[in-house]
C-alpha cells in the first residue's frame, strides 16, 4: 500500500463501476475506454491495499472491503460536489432562472406570499414552478429538474439530498353531507371506514410505490390530482383526508362534513425544504430558502418519521 491518497477521479470511477455493475457500462457513463477504467481500478486497489471487486464472475461484484469503502467514496464525492457547487454559487452572481417544486399539500396562501415577494425582489429572475404530490417533488430535485423543493414526509432521504423542516399542515378526514359516514353518530371505527370507498392521492413519480400511508378503505380510488379529489369528495363519491386550508370553507358552509375518527382526531402533514448537496445556490435561491424557513417558523415542527409512523398505525 502506497502513501499516496486516492484521487477524486479514481473514486468516481470506483462509484461508476459499482453503480452500473460492469466496467464497460462505467466506461460509457464516464466516456472513457474500458481499458482506462480497468487500469484506474487496479491502481486504486493497489493504493488501498485491498481488492474492491471479485473478478472471477461474469460481472464484477463488490468484495466485503469494496462494500465498506463504497460508503466512504460516496460521502467524499458528495462533499466535493457540494464544495464545487457552493463555490460556483458564490462567484456566478444572480441566477437567470430558479426552479422550484412544491408539494400540492403546501398551504397556497404561504406559497403565493413567497412568490409575490420573490417577483418584487428579483424581477429579472425567471421562476419555474412545478406542483407535485407525494414523491414527485423529491424525484424532480433528485433528477436536477428543480433546484429547490418543498416536499412532503419521507422515512429517510437519499444521500444526495439535504433537508430542513419547512412547517406543517393539518389533514382533516371529510365527506359530503349525503355520504353515509357523514350521518354516523359518534366516532368512526377503522372497520366502519373500510366499508366505504376512500379517495386517495396517488404518486405519479413511483417514489412511494408499494407503500400506503393512512389508507383504510378496502376499495380505493387513486387520483393524481388534489383538485379532482376535492371535487369527488364534494360530489359524495367517497371520503378522504384533505389539507385543512383547502376544506375549511367547505366545512364552515356545510358542503363537507368533518369525520370523527376513533383512532385519531386529525393528522399533521410535515414539509421539508430539500435540495441536492451538489446544486449551485445563487442569491435568488438563497432568498427562497430563507423565506420558506421564515414561513415555517409559525408552525410547530413535526418530523417526518413521527408522521409516517402515525399513518402506518392508523392504516
Amino acid at each position: 500500500m502506497t502513501d499516496r491518497s486516492p484521487t477524486l477521479d479514481q473514486l468516481r470511477t470506483f462509484l461508476a463501476v459499482a453503480e452500473t455493475g460492469s466496467f464497460s457500462a462505467a466506461a460509457d457513463v464516464l466516456d472513457k475506454a474500458q481499458s482506462v477504467i480497468s487500469y484506474t481500478i487496479s491502481n486504486l486497489e493497489g493504493q488501498l491495499g485491498c481488492a474492491l471487486f471479485e473478478r472471477a464472475r461474469r460481472k464484477p461484484v463488490l468484495t466485503e472491503a469494496g462494500r465498506a469503502l463504497l460508503t466512504d467514496a460516496r460521502r467524499i464525492d458528495l462533499m466535493m460536489r457540494a464544495m464545487t457547487a457552493r463555490a460556483a454559487g458564490m462567484t456566478e452572481g444572480l441566477e437567470g432562472e430558479v426552479s422550484l417544486a412544491v408539494d400540492v399539500m403546501y398551504p397556497s396562501a404561504k406559497l403565493v406570499a413567497v412568490l409575490q415577494a420573490f417577483a418584487k425582489q428579483f424581477p429579472t429572475v425567471a421562476l419555474k414552478l412545478q406542483m407535485e404530490a407525494l414523491g414527485g417533488v423529491l424525484r424532480l430535485v433528485l433528477d436536477g429538474e428543480s433546484e429547490l423543493g418543498i416536499s412532503g414526509p419521507r422515512e429517510s432521504w437519499p444521500d444526495p439530498i439535504e433537508a430542513v423542516a419547512a412547517g406543517t399542515t393539518r389533514l382533516e378526514a371529510v365527506a359530503a353531507p349525503c355520504h353515509p359516514l357523514a350521518k354516523h353518530q359518534g366516532a368512526l371505527t377503522v372497520a366502519a371506514l373500510r366499508e366505504h370507498t376512500q379517495l386517495v392521492l396517488s404518486d405519479r413519480s413511483k417514489m412511494t410505490e408499494g407503500r400506503n400511508f393512512g389508507v383504510y378503505g378496502a376499495q380505493t380510488w387513486r387520483l393524481g390530482d388534489l383538485d379532482a379529489k376535492h371535487r369527488l369528495l364534494l360530489a359524495g363519491l367517497g371520503w378522504g383526508s384533505m389539507p385543512e386550508h383547502i376544506v375549511a370553507k367547505d366545512i364552515a358552509e356545510g358542503t363537507l362534513v368533518k369525520l370523527s375518527q376513533r383512532d385519531r382526531s386529525y393528522a399533521v402533514y410535515p414539509f421539508s425544504l430539500i435540495h441536492r448537496v451538489d446544486a449551485r445556490s445563487g442569491p435568488a435561491t438563497q432568498w427562497l430558502v430563507e423565506r420558506f424557513a421564515a414561513m415555517a417558523s409559525d408552525t410547530a415542527p413535526v418530523d417526518s418519521d413521527t408522521f409516517v409512523r402515525s399513518l402506518r398505525k392508523a392504516g
